[in-house]
């Protein structure tokens, strides 16, 4: 049984902590990085298991590659991020500087990498840019602030008898 929203100063009712916390450990944007490092090495999940794809070897990105390009998603896909409040200009700043960075590692690294052409660079660019894209979009205005200030739950016992206090509810009336 859920606890009854609290009321602060004759305002909304506000979500109690616990259910707060309970939603915010199901926002996991981080989860991406790693399916997308495992994407890159030419992996696929099979029965809880990663396995490399032999149709992808040679498209496929190497360890340290997959890593450090995955490292780049992940400066923003945290829950900072997403509950953060960024507007628009700050959100296509650090996209430029994302795309930047990325590009720089994949052109000075690309036999580090395992890059063969430049198809895979536009790949890359377009994974890590689509992700981070995503992760800052939902930071913008505090759109994940709102979501959580806005759930409220709601517990009401409704009764259809008379009330408890009618006994002395008529004593005091005299009825």
């Amino acid at each position: 049984m859920m606890p009854p929203p609290q009321s602060f100063g004759g305002g909304l009712p506000q979500m109690p902590k616990g259910d707060r916390a309970d939603l915010l450990d199901k926002i996991k944007p981080e989860i991406a990085v790693d399916l997308v490092r495992h994407r890159l090495m030419g992996e696929e999940l099979v029965d809880g298991m990663w396995k490399k794809v032999p149709a992808l070897e040679k498209r496929a990105l190497t360890q340290v590659g997959a890593w450090e390009l995955s490292n780049m998603m992940l400066a923003t896909a945290t829950i900072n991020t997403t509950i953060s409040k960024l507007d628009n200009t700050e959100i296509k700043n650090r996209l430029l500087r994302i795309s930047k960075t990325t590009q720089y590692l994949c052109v000075t690294n690309w036999t580090k990498y395992g890059i063969k052409n430049t198809s895979q660079l536009w790949f890359v660019h377009e994974v890590i840019f689509t992700n981070a894209l995503v992760v800052l979009k939902q930071a913008d205005g505090a759109s994940i602030q709102e979501l959580l200030k806005g759930t409220v739950t709601e517990n009401r016992n409704i009764n259809s008898g008379e009330p408890q206090n009618k006994g002395k509810l008529r004593r005091f009336l005299g009825i």
